[in-house]
């Protein structure tokens, strides 16, 4: 039997809104638009629209810009793969889990050239066993088949021991609750009320693959957890 671990990509292994941030300057310095333009994409970026078609609409029409939709879309696109990082004590951290048995995966909602960009640009294609994306499979996170897509490219499956590590309740906790996984939620800042349904609650997901790493241990040598079930390491005397 296969451990498997399911990370989420945006926000989760690689900080999407910081790079949201370096092209909304690039976008505004391009146009000359003003520094509280910056400020308002990035708001409306956090305003959760459904998606980035209607946050290209409203930006077109906030700014009056004449490029069609459908191009504003492609153009940014091309450019985010290029934007993005992923840490390298993540990349490392991927790597160990895998070295210690472990099969790792992605799991994203997303277009194909996207979110195969930033898989591949920053390194993540080649830390991990598979990846499944919403854009090429024609089905998104909540539901349960996405999960099992990405667990069977792994080489193992959901009924096996299985965990999913994610920023969003909906889409990555609640979805991989349903798909009978347990789940690490990283909490970005939010605090809402019903965070307790994950397993754990982490803010980084160097914590997440920490806890990962202490189901490898004998439960003596693990301490006891804290009220959000990180572990807290014994004392030596």
């Amino acid at each position: 039997m296969h451990r498997l671990a399911l990370f989420d990509l945006d926000n989760t292994l690689i900080d999407l809104d910081a790079a949201f941030r370096v092209w909304a300057e690039e976008f505004a310095a391009e146009r000359a638009l003003t520094a509280e333009a910056v400020d308002w994409l990035i708001a409306l970026d956090q305003s959760c629209l459904p998606h980035r078609e209607v946050f290209f609409g409203k930006v077109r029409e906030r700014f009056g810009l004449p490029d069609p939709v459908e191009e504003l879309w492609a153009a940014y696109r091309r450019r985010m793969p290029h934007l993005v990082h992923c840490r390298p004590e993540v990349v490392t951290g991927l790597t160990e889990l895998r070295a210690a048995g472990w099969r790792v995966g992605i799991v994203t909602n997303g277009t194909a050239d996207n979110q195969l960009g930033k898989i591949q640009r920053t390194g993540l294609a080649e830390v991990v066993d598979g990846y499944a994306l919403s854009g090429i499979e024609g089905i998104r996170k909540p539901e349960t088949g996405l999960f099992e897509i990405a667990a069977r490219r792994c080489g193992a499956s959901l009924t096996e021991e299985g965990w999913m590590v994610g920023d969003h309740l909906t889409k990555d906790i609640a979805g991989g609750r349903a798909a009978g996984l347990r789940t690490i939620w990283v909490d970005r800042g939010a605090h809402p009320d019903d965070a307790n349904q994950a397993d754990h609650v982490v803010t980084d997901v160097i914590e997440a693959i920490a806890i990962l790493r202490e189901r490898e241990r004998p439960r003596h040598e693990t301490g006891a957890k804290d009220r959000r079930g990180r572990i807290i390491p014994r004392e030596h005397h």
